[in-house]
């Protein structure tokens, strides 16, 4: 688990652009955001102070513009994400979690076959 708290929809947003584009401005953020999570810029800089506060993002003030960069990788900040929602909505299974994910939206068949090679290898490890 990352070592920064969970972050909202609206922080998740920007760490996606984050990920996505690298260490950037807000300004660059604030244009690489999503139309449908694009707010003002005052607002997404706003976000972005916040989030340097709550330790989600660091900060690079040594340029007059001021450099973002994800505090924690994507992958970490997803298994975070899976940890929380398992816990409070599945008990804590991971079961129940992927199989009503499944149920909502299938997975194709590149998906499954992935899927099927992961329970192969984990399968396999318990066996070891």
């Amino acid at each position: 688990m990352p070592e920064c708290p969970l972050p909202t929809d609206a922080h998740l947003a920007i760490l996606s652009v984050l990920w996505r584009i690298g260490p950037a401005t807000v300004r660059d953020v604030h244009q690489a955001l999503p139309d449908e999570d694009r707010r003002g810029y005052t607002t997404t800089l706003k976000l972005m102070q916040i989030m340097a506060e709550r330790g989600l993002v660091r900060r690079d003030e040594s340029q007059r513009s001021h450099v973002y960069t994800a505090q924690a990788d994507e992958a970490e900040m997803q298994s975070a994400l899976l940890d929380d929602l398992a816990d409070k909505a599945f008990s804590g299974s991971a079961a129940k979690l992927v199989m009503r994910a499944l149920a909502r939206r299938p997975a194709s068949r590149e998906e499954l076959d992935s899927i099927r090679r992961m329970l192969d290898e984990i399968d396999g490890e318990g066996e070891a």
